[in-house]
Order: C-alpha cells, then structure tokens, then sequence
C-alpha cells in the first residue's frame, strides 16, 4: 500500500465458461421455466464450486473480489449456423429450437439490456447457484484450516431495490448453506460495482446496506459520456486532432467529468457508511493520472491488469507524496 491507495489483483468475475460448462450454461439459457434452470444451474454448480475453491486457495488470507454474472445471455449462444447446429446436436434440440432462443435473446443495445443484476434479479436462481459456489468453496477452505475472504460483487446496479434484492438472495443462500454444512457462519462482504450514472448519484442509498464500492470505470465512462467503447474508434482521431478531446477517456480518467461521479459517489456512500471501502477496476486503474486522482478523493485501491501493477504502484507513491 502507498498512501491512501492499495494495489489490487482480486478481482475475478463469470468466469471459465467453456467445455461441459458452457454446455449446461447454454443448457440453462435454453430452458423455458424456472425449473429447468435449476436443473442446468445445479450441473453448473461443482464447476464453479471447483473454480472458486481453486482461486480462494491460491489467495488464502487475501480478498478475493468476485463479481456475478454479468454478461447479456446472447453472449453464450452461437450467432453462425454452423455454431448453432453444433448445439442443437449436443443439447438433443432441432435447429430452429436453436434460432428460436437464439432469436429471443436478440437486443438492439445488449450491454445496456438484460445482463449484470437485471439478470440476477429476474433469474434469482443464478445468483443463488454462484453463491452457493462461492460460499461453499470458502466453507471447504475453512474446514482445511484455510481462511478464504470472498467479497461478492453485485453488478450494474441503478437502483438501491436492485442491490437491496440482490443481497437479500446472497444473504439468504449463504445462511441456509451454513446450516446446512453445519458450520459457524463466517462474515463475507457484499458490495457492488458503481458503473451506472445514476448509482453513483444516489451512492447514499446503495451504501446503506452495500459494504464496498469497485467503479467500473470503463462502464461509467460509457454511460457518461454517451460513447461506444466498440465503435469509439471512427470518430476518436478526428475529435483528437480537432482538440474536442485531449485524450481517449477509456484510457485516461476524465477527471472533471466521470472524475466527478466518482468523488461525489464516495462522498455520498461514507455519509452513509464511514468505513465504506472504495477502489475502481478497469483500464484507468494502471494509467498514473488516474492513480493518483484515486488517491486524491481518497479511494483505498485500484485494480489492474498484472503487467500494470509496477506503473500503478510507482503512481500511487508519488500520489500519496504530492497530496501530502
């Protein structure tokens, strides 16, 4: 830790998706009730346990941020018809069953659809299944003499009712699988991703029952600013040369803009919770002027890619020495 500002490699997400998981994820996406999502998740469930068991045992002692699914559900369905017999063929559907889901699934504007806590909150059976994992790897460690810390991170969050019913799911699951495992109850936080404009305006409200804040910055600039971070890129050169912009703004924090969001969410969210922890992920969080913005308004950590963490560090330092 330099100054106010810690270094942070625990952040991990929906992850390792691939093989007989992707099979049953698709399996779950394909399902045309509540039950046989349960069915799909619960074949789901020793792959992630596995997964989680792995990461919080590598990281023992250490937290491990892990944030819920949160891409849009098309992302795990085939687009091509190739891709999409080759699932008919290995879930036993025809084709057009295929399409028809596939079809179903479409969004004019995914990343601002149905994924992140939307998901979580019309599907309460997924973050059931991914608590269960985590809670459950952590629960295996302890037993071993461990001391796996796993936060649990709640995305895309708009509304406070939002992170306040995704939590409630988090805590309920965690609690019926302590009884079940016949174990004392271990203090585990919950906290969600300020990625949302509007998140980071009522951050009193979220605070009030989430324990931690990580801004998604790459997100939040998204929002902020009204630009595509996919197809930024035809117009970016010419609003640089034309100075409209200094810098790319998914590169570089825009302080005075999304900069400002920032500030206000962490003063908002410790109004409310004093010892609110706070930190951002994503691209800005290895770029030095970002780094030290974070120390300025008094985040505890950034969270960035490992080939990053010896100019994040550098930065914080020299942060922590400018703000003194």
């Amino acid at each position: 830790t330099f100054g106010a500002v810690g270094i942070g490699l625990c952040r991990t997400e929906h992850m390792f998706f691939e093989g007989e998981k992707i099979k049953a994820m698709r399996e779950m996406i394909m399902a045309e009730n509540k039950e046989g999502r349960e069915k799909a998740l619960a074949k789901l469930l020793p792959y992630q346990t596995k997964d989680f068991y792995g990461i919080l045992k590598a990281m023992d002692g250490l937290p491990v941020n892990i944030r819920l699914l949160d891409p849009p559900l098309h992302e795990f369905v085939p687009h091509d018809k190739k891709g999409q017999q080759e699932m008919a063929d290995a879930m036993g559907v025809t084709l057009e069953q295929i399409k028809a889901r596939v079809e179903s699934l479409s969004e004019n504007n995914p990343m601002l659809g149905h994924r992140g806590c939307r998901l979580g909150n019309t599907y309460p059976e997924i973050t059931e299944m991914q608590t269960k994992a985590i809670i459950g790897a952590a629960i295996q460690l302890r037993k071993e003499g461990l001391n796996p810390q796993p936060e649990i991170m709640v995305p895309l969050v708009g509304k406070h009712y939002e992170f306040e019913q995704q939590e409630e799911i988090i805590r309920q699951t965690a609690a019926k699988l302590f009884e079940e495992e016949g174990v004392k109850p271990f203090e585990f936080k919950v906290g969600t991703m300020i990625e949302i404009p509007r998140a980071a305006l009522t951050a009193d409200a979220v605070a009030a029952r989430a324990e931690y804040f990580s801004f998604g910055t790459n997100d939040l600039t998204q929002m902020t600013f009204g630009y595509s971070r996919d197809d930024i890129a035809s117009f970016l050169p010419v609003y640089l040369e034309k100075k409209i912009l200094k810098v790319d703004p998914f590169q570089v924090l825009d302080q005075k803009g999304v900069g400002q969001l920032i500030k206000m969410a962490v003063e908002k969210g410790r109004s409310v919770r004093p010892d609110l922890k706070c930190g951002i992920c994503g691209e800005h969080g290895g770029e030095p002027s970002s780094v030290k913005f974070c120390d300025k308004v008094g985040l505890n950590y950034v969270s960035c890619s490992p080939f990053r963490v010896p100019i994040a560090r550098l930065a914080a330092a020299q942060g922590a020495i400018e703000n003194c």
